[in-house]
């Protein structure tokens, strides 16, 4: 008693059904993989563009450091030409004289490490900007590719229930999808 039994893949169905390459399902199947391959384009750009924003994010933190750190170093500075100013009004002779030359030479260095801070506090803040913009790109490409799989997905349906209202409403986030890859390009 041996019966076979054919078991027919979905492809099979469709060509039987005398589609023949022209019907619903290979419209849909031709629109999925388009669809597909914008949202892996959109996908990489995305990675790749937060992969900037984070490097470029962790450069702001560490000019922001560095700044600090001369800040605090200018701050030591002061502390010390405080000091001398206050040990040239206590002291007489030779000793005021070399705290006086002291506080000249601390005045001159807190200048150049004010300075330091100063350039160095805009590049943090320029690395930061920097970083904003990316992610402001990032967020652009993750819509697109989010768009182009709900896409995707309603395509999927719409080949199970033969819907053409999902069909379109495939095509409109395809669109959509394609409008945020657009955006992103361009850093809107």
């Amino acid at each position: 008693m041996s019966e076979e039994f054919e078991v027919k893949g979905p492809h099979e169905e469709v060509l039987e059904g005398g589609e023949g390459g022209h019907g619903f399902n290979n419209q849909i199947a031709v629109m999925t993989a388009i669809m597909a391959t914008i949202g892996a384009l959109l996908s990489y750009e995305g990675s790749v563009s937060l992969g900037e924003a984070i490097i470029l994010k962790n450069e702001a933190a560490i000019k922001k450091t560095e700044a600090a750190d001369q800040w605090n170093f200018y701050q030591s500075k002061s502390n010390k030409q405080y000091l001398a100013e206050l040990a040239s009004k206590l002291t007489t002779g030779k000793d005021q004289e070399e705290k006086a030359k002291d506080v000249v030479r601390y005045m001159a260095e807190k200048k150049e490490i004010k300075k330091k801070a100063e350039e160095t506090e805009i590049l943090s803040h320029e690395a930061d900007e920097k970083s904003e913009k990316y992610m402001h790109s990032h967020h652009r490409w993750a819509s697109g590719t989010t768009i182009l799989q709900i896409g995707i997905s309603l395509a999927a349906i719409a080949v199970l229930t033969r819907r053409k209202w999902l069909k379109y409403g495939s095509l409109t986030c395809a669109t959509l999808g394609i409008v945020f890859g657009v955006l992103a390009l361009f850093g809107i």
